[in-house]
Parts: structure tokens; C-alpha cells; sequence
């Protein structure tokens, strides 16, 4: 978490460096040097994979510089393993738009995909996923393919993402898979309350991860955190439309890691489904949630403002029965406050198998259309501290 903290307060002197960069350090690969027109109608893909290879292929750091205008691209995986290059930037001033055909990149998983890369900055411009027709295919329940994720990092290391703004993506907009050291700073994610799957970021099996100065919007969790993540902060944001910051769902395999050490702290909720979520399946697992601090959190007309839901099943049928045994334990909400769309703006319901413990509520005052808001507590054991509103329903401490 120290080393975090370091990175935060170098972020302003480490975004001058990397634009200088462009001008001055290091080999710049201008994309329009490989045959990238900025019309938006032109297939820039090869050009930006060629690009990349000859960033990649430096002998010093280097950068791929995107211009001004916006750049049709398909589905492109830009590869890092026999990077000779210690770290590559991207530099984008213009616009990448995807295919407005959605089939076209629809069924390739991820459109912009970094994989291995050691040393990777993307700095500035904008991603247009053009996912409204996908969207619309989805809501009218056709034979639709499952989307492209905007920008996919994987298994990958020392990473910064700065000033991106990613709008109106087919999926999620962006993952973050197996990576080491990862700050996402300053970034814009905005797609329809109504659009599906469009979760702004999703992480997972990743440590050491970063979310500063950020707005997102969207038609799904503003950020979703997976198994196996840990060590990871979320500061200063702003969530909504969406379903709120989600750690899950976790519990749909036995053997799975769990989530430790994540810090959410000042951001604000508006008009979301939820705020802050713990949710799970209700079935066999090893998994766990453990050592997780929510402070200083606004809510401004928030369905389920505290939620733990062990019972999580989207569809609304076929759910499994089973009681949950993914281990929820020392969770801290502090300094919470703000108003509930629902009356129960406190909602607790874990497993019987393996009951929550260690939750504490501090400092909590969230309130319901200017009256008094309830709480609910299945099988939760913790303690309350300071004003508390609406009044705890722990029995005794745990």
C-alpha cells in the first residue's frame, strides 16, 4: 500500500513526463507513418500493429504516437513477450473507433488487447466502442454475440493508464487480468444506464492495483473486482448510472482464490442501483472476502446504498440452493452517508453456513425520502461505532 501511496503523489510529475516524452525521449512511431489515415473509414489495424512492433523492437523506450482524428480499427492484440523495448507509451491525441458492424469484433473477446507487456503507459485520447447496435440486439433478445471488452490488459506489469476516456463499449470497457502494479488515473468511462454489460472495469487475479480521479457511468458495475485480486485502492471516483462497486461475484467454483485488502474511499454514488456490494453465489466454495475498508462515501439516491447479498442470482431462476461458504469477514464501513432510494438501506443477508464477521459500521447516516431508513441482518455478526443511521441490527458484537 506504500509503494501505491508513492505512485499517487508522483501521478502529475509522471503525466508531464510521458507527454515530454513524445517530443523529446526516447523513438516516436507516428501510426500515420505506417499508412493510419484519420478519416474513421479507413482500416487502421495494420498500421497500429506495425507500429507497435517497431516500438516494441527498440533498443530504448518508445513511444507509439497517435494524432489527432479518429482511426478505424478491428480486434487488435498487441503483444509484449520479446519487447526489447524496458517500457512502450501510447500516445493518443485522437479517437479509436471500433467497427460499427458489431459482429465484425463481436465474438473476439477483447477489441484493444495488451498482453505480457512490462512497462506499458496509455495516455490520453478516446476509445469508441460504437456498441449501441450490440446493445440493441441484446434488448430485444436475438441471436447476439457476447461483445468485445474495449481494452483488455493481461498478465502484465507496471502499468499506467492516464486521461483515457472509453465511451459506448460492446462490453466491459476495460479488464484487467494477471497484472502486477497498475494505475488507472484520471480515466472516463461512459456508456447508457441501459446498456448491457458494460461494466467499466473489471478486475481480477490482479494485486497492487489503483483507481484515482475517475468518472464512470454506465449500464452495469462502475467497477467489479474478481477472484484472486488483492491490494487494491479506489479513491477519489465518481459512480453512476450503474450498479454500483462490486466485489464479485465470487462462489461460482469450489476451488477459487479469494479477494483481501481493498481499499474504496471517497467516492460518490448517484442514482445507482447499488453502492457499495459484496456478492456471492449460494454454493460450495473456498473462497473469501477479508480485510476491506469503505470510507468516506457518498450516496445520493442509491437503491442498496450497503449490501452484502450471498444469495446473488441475476437471472431470477435456476438459482442454486445451497448455502454459501465464501468466508466474509473484517469489513469496515466508515464515515457513510447520504440518502437511500429504498428503505432498507443496509442490507446484510450472509450465509448460515459460514456467517459474516467482523463487519463494522461507523459513523454511518443515510436516510430514506428525509425519513428515518432501516437495516437487515441474515446471519451477520459486527459491531457499530459512533452515529449510526439507520440504527445497526447486529445482535451483540462479533
Amino acid at each position: 500500500m506504500a509503494t501505491q501511496m508513492r505512485i499517487l503523489s508522483l501521478i502529475p510529475v509522471l503525466f508531464i513526463f510521458f507527454r515530454s516524452s513524445v517530443a523529446k525521449g526516447g523513438a516516436t512511431y507516428n501510426v500515420q507513418s505506417f499508412g493510419a489515415r484519420p478519416n474513421g473509414r479507413s482500416d487502421c489495424t495494420r498500421a497500429f500493429l506495425n507500429a507497435w512492433a517497431a516500438a516494441c523492437a527498440s533498443s530504448q523506450p518508445s513511444t507509439v504516437y497517435v494524432p489527432q482524428g479518429r482511426y478505424l480499427i478491428g480486434a487488435a492484440a498487441f503483444w509484449g513477450q520479446t519487447c526489447r523495448s524496458r517500457h512502450i507509451t501510447l500516445q493518443i491525441d485522437g479517437t479509436l473507433v471500433a467497427p460499427s458492424d458489431y459482429n465484425v469484433i463481436g465474438h473476439t473477446g477483447n477489441w484493444l488487447k495488451f498482453e505480457s507487456v512490462n512497462g506499458l503507459s496509455i495516455i490520453g485520447g478516446t476509445l469508441d466502442g460504437q456498441g449501441s447496435g450490440l446493445w440493441n440486439c441484446k434488448n430485444h433478445g436475438r441471436n447476439c454475440p457476447i461483445g468485445a471488452t474495449s481494452l483488455g490488459i493481461y498478465n502484465s506489469n507496471n502499468v499506467m493508464v492516464y486521461g483515457l476516456r472509453s465511451v459506448n463499449s460492446q462490453l466491459f470497457h476495460m479488464i484487467v487480468y494477471g497484472c502486477r502494479n497498475v494505475n488507472l488515473i484520471g480515466v472516463t468511462i461512459s456508456a447508457p444506464g441501459n446498456s448491457p454489460n458494460t461494466d467499466g472495469i473489471h478486475i481480477q487475479s490482479s494485486s497492487g492495483v489503483t483507481i484515482m480521479k475517475s468518472n464512470i457511468g454506465t449500464g452495469d458495475d462502475c467497477i467489479s473486482i474478481g477472484p484472486g485480486s488483492s491490494n487494491l485502492r479506489i479513491q477519489d471516483c465518481k459512480c453512476g448510472p450503474g450498479h454500483g462497486i462490486s466485489i464479485g461475484s465470487l462462489g461460482s467454483n469450489f476451488n477459487e482464490p479469494g479477494v483481501q485488502n481493498v481499499t474504496v474511499k471517497s467516492v460518490t454514488f448517484v442514482g445507482t442501483q447499488n453502492g457499495v456490494r459484496i456478492k456471492t453465489w449460494a454454493k460450495p466454495s473456498n473462497g473469501f472476502v477479508r480485510g476491506v475498508l469503505y470510507q468516506h462515501l457518498t450516496m445520493n439516491d442509491v437503491q442498496n446504498p450497503i449490501i452484502i447479498d450471498q444469495k446473488y442470482c441475476p437471472s431470477g431462476g435456476g438459482c442454486p440452493n445451497s448455502a454459501a461458504s465464501v468466508k466474509i469477514s473484517d469489513v469496515t464501513y466508515q464515515d457513510i452517508h447520504g440518502t437511500s432510494a429504498t428503505q432498507v438501506a443496509v442490507n446484510f443477508e450472509c450465509s448460515k453456513m459460514n456467517p459474516c464477521k467482523g463487519i463494522s459500521l461507523q459513523d454511518v447516516q443515510l436516510s430514506f425520502r428525509n425519513q428515518a431508513a432501516v437495516s437487515s441482518c441474515v446471519n451477520a455478526g459486527g459491531s457499530s461505532f459512533g452515529l449510526v443511521e439507520p440504527t445497526s441490527c447486529f445482535r451483540g458484537r462479533n
